[in-house]
């Protein structure tokens, strides 16, 4: 009974998220469901002490991240950089590899630190218009972004600083370019199979005397060729962003030491405020990162980003509150569920799996599939089970790095089912339906959620890192 009632919360959460209702909303009513049929007297102890602590906690960590992210990629955008630097890989790759011009474009952006969602609004535009000109059905433009988007920039490429490449850093003690070769082993499978994908699905509408259509939704106007600024010029602050991350995640834990602690009275004897710098240097280098891409974005186009800035960066803080609420919410819910009895059926079960990177890897996938939300299922699966990933990975010998790669990759695998908010949101911006393009997507999805078993099977192998 105490396992139906955990899988009846999961399942009613994932419902929720489906059916286009808040997380923010309905996450503490299923966690607290489940406690009212579990304990009823455990309803508010567990609200308070559990629920919202761990809430808070995800906050604290993360929530500056999400800010940061949201108004670098505002100001990409208001700048002008994002379409300059898609127009210049239309030009580089040409008009007949318009779905490799996109993927590339939307790797680029992901990488250099502009959030997913973000990327979807840049991008979309401008691939409206190239598949119009190469006459390839509009219906394959969400699994290009996807692909571009959503895989192997977002957490297997060693310093992205995508959310789910930052939180297992503060579980495992590593950083962002955790187990680079591994990620890169992973990054190639994707892309050389998701392009071979598509590139096949293109052929079959053009043997089928498929194009572009007509009759669309939400389509774009065309592109006119404004001026813009010099694609070398665009490119700059991603760069910044990629090279200060670099060098902050090496610089900070020399400057500060394993720990860090000061006085926060002035007046009076306060208890010292101790930081273990350990478990938070990846995340200050990632914000120290994105705020030197955001001034550096300021600096390089003041005239454009300073006429749009207060309303561009009110709707991105918004974007940003929402998305980092919503996996918050879904970590104090996970939080909950672990600590129910029923929860314990599910960890026994994945626990049976001998393999600890495999363990991992599909309690992971399977919490992101379950969620809707890469961050949301690994924050879950790694706040119930993460003690126990590294006391099996010491025992087996795994280095952390590779617990944290193979983490992030899993929560990047089956996190994108129907449910899922990124989703949602590409075929609303993209105007179309789960039912004419969500197929592509769930291709693209077993490629990425197969690449971490790719990888698993590398490194036990060879023993890279």
């Amino acid at each position: 009974m105490s396992f139906l009632i955990v899988l009846a919360a999961l399942c009613f959460l994932m419902w929720i998220a489906y059916r286009g209702h808040s997380v923010i909303l309905f996450a503490p009513v299923a966690a607290l469901g489940a406690v009212l049929l579990t304990d009823p007297s455990l309803v508010a102890p567990m609200f308070t002490g559990l629920f919202m602590e761990k809430t808070a906690g995800f906050l604290k960590l993360y929530f500056p991240v999400f800010v940061l992210g949201a108004v670098f990629g505002k100001l990409i955008e208001l700048s002008g950089f994002s379409k300059s630097i898609v127009t210049a890989a239309i030009r580089v790759f040409g008009k007949q590899r318009a779905m490799l011009s996109i993927v590339a474009v939307s790797a680029l952006l992901t990488y250099g630190g502009v959030s997913l969602f973000v990327v979807v609004f840049a991008v979309y535009p401008f691939a409206a218009e190239l598949f119009r000109q190469a006459d390839i059905p509009k219906r394959l433009i969400p699994g290009t972004i996807a692909l571009g988007a959503f895989t192997f920039t977002m957490d297997a490429l060693p310093g992205t600083p995508q959310i789910q490449n930052i939180i297992p850093t503060s579980f495992f003690g590593t950083n962002a370019w955790a187990a680079p070769w591994l990620g890169v082993v992973g990054a190639v499978f994707i892309l050389a199979l998701g392009l071979s994908y598509l590139e096949w699905r293109r052929r079959a509408a053009l043997a089928k005397g498929e194009g572009y259509g007509s009759g669309h939704g939400n389509e774009p106007a065309p592109f006119t060729g404004e001026h813009l600024p010099s694609p070398l010029l665009a490119l700059l602050p991603l760069l910044l962003v990629g090279i200060s991350n670099k060098w902050f995640t090496g610089a900070i834990p020399k400057l500060y030491g394993e720990s860090h602690s000061f006085d926060p009275a002035v007046i009076g004897s306060a208890a010292p405020v101790v930081q273990e710098v350990a478990k938070v240097s990846a995340i200050w280098a990632v914000q120290a990162a994105l705020l030197i891409g955001i001034l550096s974005v300021i600096a390089l186009a003041w005239k454009p980003v300073m006429a749009a800035f207060a309303e561009g960066t009110k709707s991105a803080i918004g974007g940003a509150l929402l998305a980092s609420m919503n996996t918050a919410s879904e970590y104090g819910f996970g939080a909950v569920i672990a600590a129910l009895p029923g929860f314990l059926i599910v960890a026994n079960a994945l626990s049976a799996i001998p393999n600890p990177l495999v363990n991992e890897a599909v309690s992971v996938t399977a919490l992101a599939g379950i969620t809707g939300s890469a961050s949301g299922g690994m924050s879950i699966a790694l706040a119930a089970m993460a003690e126990t990933f590294i006391a099996n990975a010491n025992a087996a010998g795994i280095p952390m790095e590779v617990l944290h790669r193979v983490a992030a990759m899993a929560s990047g695998g089956m996190d994108t089912l129907p449910h899922n908010g990124a989703v949602i949101t590409l075929l609303a911006v993209t105007g179309l339906t789960h039912r004419q393009s969500y197929g592509d997507i769930f291709a693209i999805t077993l490629i990425k959620t197969s690449a971490v078993f790719v990888v698993i099977a590398v490194h036990l192998a060879t023993g890279l890192v």
